[in-house]
C-alpha cells in the first residue's frame, strides 16, 4: 500500500482536519518521505515510517501556525517544557522518560519518537547484496 492522504488520516485520525492540515501539505510531507527512507531498508515498515514522519512534520508545522496566529515566531527552536510555574503553583515533568538520547529532533513529538524508534531498528544490522 502507498500512502496517500486518504490513507494517512484513517490512520492518523488526529490529523483529520482538512483545514489545519490541508491535502497539499500532507502530500508534500509523504513525498519528502518518499525521497528520503529507503524503501528496500524500510521494507514492510515502509508505510509505517512515512506516515510517523509525516505526522512529526504536521504536528510541528501546526506549532508554527499556531505560534504565527498569536503574533509569535514560526519556526522558532523550543525544547520540551520541563517546568512551569504560575503564582504558587509549579509542575515539571520528567521528559527524559520519553525520549531518545541522540534523537534531537524526532523528540519533539510523540510521533517524531515513534519514527526514530522505527529508523533506529531499520537501521541495525548489515544488508545482504
Amino acid at each position: 500500500m502507498a500512502v496517500t492522504p486518504a490513507t494517512f488520516r484513517q490512520h492518523f485520525p488526529e490529523f483529520a482536519s482538512v483545514v489545519s492540515y490541508p491535502d497539499p501539505q500532507v502530500q508534500f510531507w509523504i513525498d519528502v518521505a518518499g525521497k528520503l527512507l529507503p524503501a528496500d531498508r524500510w521494507a514492510d515498515l515502509i508505510d509505517d515510517g512515512t506516515e510517523l514522519f509525516t505526522a512529526h512534520h504536521l504536528a510541528i508545522g501546526k506549532r508554527d501556525q499556531d505560534a504565527a496566529a498569536i503574533g509569535g515566531t514560526p519556526g522558532a527552536i523550543n525544547g520540551p517544557q520541563t517546568s512551569k510555574a504560575v503564582d504558587k503553583v509549579s509542575a515539571s515533568y520528567d521528559t527524559g522518560a520519553v525520549t531518545y538520547e541522540g534523537a534531537g529532533f524526532w523528540n519533539a513529538t510523540m510521533y517524531g519518537i515513534g519514527f526514530w524508534r522505527l529508523a533506529r531498528m531499520i537501521g541495525a544490522g548489515g544488508i545482504q547484496l
